[in-house]
């Protein structure tokens, strides 16, 4: 589990296939000391580390993985955002990310307000009943909280803390991001959804 605050910017070392999966490496941050089996989150992703080297470490994913994420994109010299998971009596700055990407959103528009960002992302419609107006999301890892929403869009607004700290600082239209909606929120809609049938 996660709370959605990027704890470092890293760079993809490697990309490789094999027997249909997806090995991705990635620089060691400064500081961190890394084991294997731990959990970390990629983007948002749940990665579970395979092995740990010198200066990096790998992470392997499944198809499955690959057609909910973004992962099928990463390249030598990609950035990644990194956070370790929750331990006991850790702040909960963000909100429960359990990394479990649901769909990718794609980015249509960024107006600049001052010294932030307004990001508009498109998703699937089925997801949209996710999105309330300042409800939160998980974008690319990233605890945010939701500015307005639509039929098949939502906007979040990135302050400069999150622009310098995270690789949505650098991100494009057309651009792809990994979204994970509210827990609490999927909770709620599956329990009703039961209680109604």
């Amino acid at each position: 589990m996660f709370t959605g605050i990027i704890k470092r910017v890293s760079k993809v070392f490697k990309v490789c296939k094999e027997k249909g999966n997806l090995f991705v490496e990635i620089e060691i941050p400064s500081g961190w000391k890394i084991k294997t089996g731990e959990s970390i989150s990629v983007n948002g992703v749940c990665s579970t580390v395979k092995n740990v080297g010198e200066k990096s470490f790998t992470v392997e994913y499944m198809p499955e993985t690959m057609k909910k994420a973004t992962v099928g994109d990463f390249k030598k010299g990609t950035e990644v955002n990194l956070e370790r998971s929750l331990r006991v009596g850790d702040l909960m700055d963000g909100h429960i990310v359990q990394g479990h990407v649901d769909c990718v959103g794609k980015i249509t528009e960024i107006k600049r307000v001052k010294q932030s960002k307004v990001i508009k992302i498109k998703a699937p419609k089925a997801f949209m009943k996710f999105f309330p107006s300042k409800g939160s999301v998980s974008v690319d890892g990233i605890s945010l909280t939701i500015v307005d929403s639509k039929k098949d869009w939502f906007t979040v607004s990135l302050v400069s803390y999150t622009l310098e700290n995270t690789n949505l600082g650098k991100i494009r239209v057309r651009g792809k991001v990994n979204i994970e909606v509210d827990i609490i929120a999927k909770y709620l809609e599956k329990l009703l959804k039961n209680h109604n049938n």
